[in-house]
């Protein structure tokens, strides 16, 4: 899910319901669209105006064969391996993850 407009291509603009954020605030998804990150492209994303940050389903993850896990700072997402295959820290009570990092290291886990 996006706030950031403009990195969508193919946008359509379809109300597909509201979301619930950690601090009781409500947003709307007012469309979905192709997610443009340099050459790689990740397919119907989700568009809520006003989204400070992307956020990605753990449910997504886990639905791909894919590990997560969350300790005190860092978090973690390994292949069944155990293989990490991106690595996010802990920032002002949020979870993050340098999109463009990960494509560099591996894109297939994003893109799955």
């Amino acid at each position: 899910m996006t706030g950031d407009r403009s990195r969508l291509r193919n946008f359509m603009k379809k109300f597909i319901g509201t979301v619930r954020s950690g601090n009781d605030h409500f947003g709307s998804i007012i469309g979905y669209g192709d997610y443009v990150i340099g050459d790689s492209i990740i397919s119907r994303v989700y568009y809520m105006k006003g989204l400070g940050h992307n956020l990605f389903s753990i449910r997504q993850f886990y639905d791909s064969d894919l590990e997560v896990a969350f300790r005190k700072h860092p978090c973690y997402v390994c292949d069944t391996d155990g293989v990490e295959l991106i690595k996010g820290s802990l920032c002002s009570n949020l979870y993050t993850i340098l999109v463009e990092d990960m494509m560099k290291s591996s894109p297939i886990c994003l893109l799955s």
